[in-house]
């Protein structure tokens, strides 16, 4: 078995876990309302907003003999530029002011979230971050496209209001296979367990962040 295999099996409990917030549940099942789903694209974009510096900050911390990831992280960042402002076009493409998205303050367990990354690069080992990439873009390949298509059907909304979810969909598969060689390269035990550690943290995390999300977090970027 190699790593990334290892890393999915030894979370699964905790990815089984996140998939059943009920607002994860609800969305899949075309429960969503519109100021639900502009308050989940609001979180989506003060977390979304953090991944080029907190990737800066992976490869600033990466030692020599990790040059390798370093330029792999590098090729994240190219890839990952500008990704909140699709975020915050689908929220205007909701008919929300997208500005009052871009100026509100983060609920608390996305704060927690972002805070958590930015501690596990700077004082514990940058490479815990990879437990972050491989919940996000893992559970964004297995739920966005379906969650896309139903809150679309459900609430008659343009294509345009979904190019965060349909983007990290199957149209991100290639991206995951860059992570899941990138991840098979990492053979130092001690590393590896910090990987599926972290992700088993990020999990509970995320799921928070579902799991605390209301239409409230939404309701007062109404144009």
């Amino acid at each position: 078995m190699n790593f990334f295999e290892s890393l999915q099996l030894q979370t699964q409990g905790e990815r089984e876990q996140l998939l059943q917030a009920p607002m994860i549940m609800k969305a899949l099942a075309g429960g969503m309302n519109l100021d639900e789903y502009v308050a989940f694209l609001t979180q989506a974009y003060h977390h979304v907003k953090h991944t080029v510096p907190l990737l800066m900050a992976v490869g600033s911390r990466l030692p020599e003999s990790k040059e390798w990831l370093r330029n792999a992280v590098a090729e994240y960042i190219e890839e990952e530029l500008g990704h909140q402002e699709w975020i915050l076009n689908d929220i205007a493409a909701c008919g929300y002011d997208k500005e009052t998205a871009r100026n509100s303050r983060p609920n608390v367990a996305t704060e927690l979230m972002v805070s958590y990354a930015y501690d596990k690069i700077q004082r514990v080992n940058p490479l815990g971050f990879f437990g972050m990439v491989h919940v996000l873009e893992g559970t964004s390949i297995s739920t966005a496209d379906n969650a896309a298509d139903t809150i679309r059907n459900n609430l008659s909304l343009p294509k345009k209001a979904f190019s965060y979810l349909y983007s990290h969909g199957s149209l991100d598969i290639e991206h995951v296979k860059f992570f899941e060689d990138l991840m098979n390269k990492i053979t130092c035990p001690q590393e590896q367990e910090e990987i599926i550690h972290s992700a088993k943290v990020f999990y509970q995390l995320y799921g928070d962040i579902f799991r605390t999300l209301t239409a409230q977090h939404g309701l007062a970027l109404a144009a």
